[in-house]
């Protein structure tokens, strides 16, 4: 497995693919994770086409057991993020 592209990378394969400098293209990468962050903690949902869906899911009140010790404690209702994947990248990935 290789490592995971960093934001330096990506910003520059963006401004590549983009032909623009390397600042227009992290100033529009910074937008798209703003708009994302403020709709999605909004408790909205954002639809990225060919990549996929962010959204946020409600977990409710739960049991949960302490691994150490065994005793059962109940956990907060939380909210937690989630990431459907497009089928058009599904379906590239597995060729």
């Amino acid at each position: 497995m290789t490592k995971p592209m960093t934001k330096t990378q990506l910003v520059a394969a963006l401004a590549e693919e983009m032909g623009a400098d390397k600042k227009t293209a992290s100033a529009a990468l910074d937008a798209v994770t703003a708009i994302v962050t403020r709709e999605v903690s909004g408790g909205g949902a954002v639809t990225l086409p060919g990549i996929g869906k962010v959204f946020c899911r409600a977990r409710p009140e739960r049991l949960v057991r302490n691994p150490a010790t065994g005793e059962q404690i109940t956990k907060p209702a939380d909210k937690a993020v989630k990431v459907t994947i497009a089928k058009a990248l599904k379906d590239s990935v597995n060729g």
